[in-house]
């Protein structure tokens, strides 16, 4: 006599993790990088009052560049002092949609956009730095080519950021992705960003290092301690450039690194269950039916330890 299954459905029990809000320390230290932002906020805003006392055309780009400093150092204080327990968020990145039953997708969405902006606007300020170098550069080395105006050129590219991260927030709202989708958008883009960046540091700082020498050799005059500041940015800029490129990298790849395994989880769990069918519709023996179940449930989770 041959034993069979009952009809049931097969689901599989998924184990909801609790959620994970900040430790004590971590709170501390956020709290102590947030008052540090807050502090850095006076130093832009005494000089941009000072810019406007004196005026002239020289000190508009010292404004925009001091005001970039301010939103960057506003955004980050406030992304640092909301503690996330306030908002109900985890403190580590979790899956969620727009528009769900609970409200934790707006808390994660406001959060992202926040430090999203932030980078940008931190972005915004080595833009602003590169886009003059390029336009001092250009009146040396093509004199005779047309003249743009450099502010023109930072705002495209800053607006080029933001509408991409806008189309990335759109994505979200749309109910596309979820918003660990959102994360590795903004992960790559950053990253891609900051590679570019070091190039375009790196070939302007020799352009002008070559440019300060000659000027110096023509006039008779030392320029070493305008070399030595290039060098000085340079070589700032490209670490923290390099630095955050190999951070984003990093994370994207484990993101991605992770849907992976979970897409390959799934895709057995689903030749699971289309096994157990057939098995159960053949009528074979109880004992054939869980060496059955044995050897599939083997080789998923030989496909999980793959990944």
């Amino acid at each position: 006599m041959y034993e069979t299954f009952h009809d049931t459905p097969v689901t599989d029990a998924v184990t909801i993790p609790p959620v994970q809000y900040e430790t004590s320390f971590e709170c501390f230290f956020s709290n102590i990088l947030g008052i540090a932002f807050v502090m850095t906020m006076l130093v832009p805003m005494i000089r941009m009052f000072q810019s406007y006392s004196d005026g002239g055309p020289e000190d508009i780009v010292v404004t925009y560049f001091y005001s970039l400093i301010l939103i960057t150092s506003g955004l980050r204080a406030i992304w640092f002092l909301i503690p996330d327990k306030a908002l109900g968020v985890s403190y580590t990145p979790s899956a969620v949609m727009a528009f769900s039953k609970t409200n934790e997708w707006v808390s994660t969405f406001i959060l992202d956009l926040l430090h999203s902006l932030g980078s940008i606007s931190l972005f915004s300020i080595f833009i602003l730095i590169l886009v003059y170098w390029a336009d001092i550069l250009k009146k040396y080395f093509e004199p005779g080519s047309t003249h743009n105006k450099p502010m023109r050129t930072f705002v495209k590219l800053v607006a080029m950021l933001l509408i991409v991260e806008a189309l990335n927030c759109l994505g979200f709202l749309l109910r596309f992705y979820s918003s660990e989708c959102l994360i590795l958008v903004n992960a790559i883009l950053l990253a891609v960003v900051s590679i570019i960046c070091v190039y375009r540091i790196t070939v302007f700082s020799h352009n002008f290092r070559t440019v300060l020498k000659t000027l110096g050799a023509i006039n008779q005059v030392s320029t070493e301690s305008q070399v030595q500041r290039i060098v000085w940015i340079t070589v700032t800029g490209n670490i923290f450039f390099l630095l955050r490129a190999f951070m984003e990298t990093i994370f994207a790849g484990a993101l991605v690194k992770y849907w992976i395994s979970m897409f390959h989880f799934y895709v057995s769990l689903i030749c699971l269950h289309i096994t157990l069918r057939s098995v159960k519709t053949t009528m074979y023996p109880l004992k054939f039916q869980k060496m059955g179940m044995l050897l599939m449930y083997f080789k998923m989770t030989s496909g999980m330890i793959m990944f």
